[in-house]
């Protein structure tokens, strides 16, 4: 890297680690304040607060602001050299400006790279205690679990259903257990009124039991009223339970392993879990464009300087934001692809990004 390269990188680095701390700060002290009368009521310890939630809630704000902080960043800086005439003396020495974007573009993969490992693993090992920490006091009712008519596979030939399960307690009513042939045909159930979690076996009891079972015509019964039966099942009471953030605890490899569960169970839509894997990967790419856009928008020399500058950027980071969350809305609740959702913000502003480097001072 030759000194100018140098000095746009480090002055981007410096810059951006500088935005990130001070809106750190800005958002624990928000969020602190909402959330204060909840650790002064609850039986919460300030360890807790400290390690359990704001080591988890620190990355997790980041990660969703980052784009954002790499924008105002590269404005900022950028907006002090053009303000300097810096830039006007970098393109009159023969740089061109894409050659000016190579610095820029190399700060901003660093900071890309360390968001997708951060992404895919980091924040979600730091959600798990952040919305433990909220769900046991702070958001109490935030378990979306389905209780009722239950439907779900546990092998591709073996359905079971669940009239109603007590999630407290821990029991199944009106248990079923259906297993077909490879061709789709019943060949027996089991229906007990009552299955009850034993978490020291941890397996199922089954009382009130009966079993069919089906041969061509042939039909054989069992049926035992009074006594229990023990079973093991490729299901557990957590599977019950749904918080509404569940995704965001996982990191990558054990959300694909759990949409392929949730799939091959029959279970429920999966669209919010895919939508939050390929969240992962397009909002560090989305550092890429708006640096585009950053370099493109201060690069010039304007009446207003700065100020106008970080108006023009600010407002790029809003539409941004509304754009992005529209996209998942809307891919969530309709046919849409999801990859192409999450992704539609990032092939728009791309577009745009090229579009403004077009028209660039030079």
């Amino acid at each position: 890297m030759k000194k100018l390269d140098k000095y746009i990188f480090n002055k981007y680095i410096t810059t951006f680690l500088f935005v990130v701390l001070i809106f750190t700060m800005i958002a624990v002290v928000i969020d602190f304040s909402e959330k204060v009368e909840n650790f002064v009521e609850e039986d919460c310890t300030i360890g807790e607060i400290i390690v359990d939630y704001y080591l988890g809630f620190i990355p997790y704000i980041n990660s969703l602001l980052l784009p954002l902080y790499a924008l105002i960043a590269v404005i900022f800086f950028t907006s002090r050299l053009a303000t300097n005439s810096e830039i006007i003396s970098i393109l009159n020495a023969g740089v061109s400006f894409n050659r000016l974007l190579v610095p820029y573009m190399a700060a901003a993969l660093l900071i890309v790279g360390f968001h997708l490992v951060a992404n895919h693993f980091i924040v979600p090992y730091g959600n798990k205690s952040r919305l433990d920490f909220e769900h046991t006091y702070i958001w109490k009712h935030s378990d979306k679990g389905k209780t009722n008519k239950v439907h779900m596979f546990l092998e591709d030939n073996k359905k079971v259903y669940i009239r109603y399960f007590n999630k407290k307690e821990k029991v199944g009513h009106d248990f079923r257990i259906e297993s077909f042939s490879p061709d789709g045909k019943l060949t027996s159930y089991l229906e007990a009124k009552e299955c009850r979690w034993q978490k020291d076996k941890e397996n199922w009891r089954l009382k009130n039991y009966q079993v069919r079972s089906f041969d061509g015509m042939k039909e054989t019964f069992y049926f035992n009223k009074n006594k229990s039966i023990d079973t093991t099942l490729n299901l557990i009471p957590e599977d019950f339970v749904r918080f509404t953030n569940q995704k965001e605890m996982m990191d990558s490899p054990a959300l694909l392993k759990f949409i392929e569960a949730e799939k091959n169970r029959g279970l429920s839509n999966t669209k919010l879990f895919e939508i939050e894997f390929h969240r992962r990967t397009s909002d560090p790419v989305t550092i890429l464009i708006l640096t585009l856009i950053g370099v493109a928008v201060a690069a010039r020399k304007v009446r207003g300087g700065m100020g106008m500058h970080l108006a023009i950027g600010m407002a790029v980071g809003a539409i941004y934001i509304f754009l992005s969350k529209f996209s998942v809305t809307f891919a969530s609740n309709s046919n849409f692809p999801t990859i192409l959702g999450v992704w539609i913000p990032n092939i728009i502003f791309g577009t745009i990004a090229l579009f403004l480097a077009s028209r660039a001072q030079k």
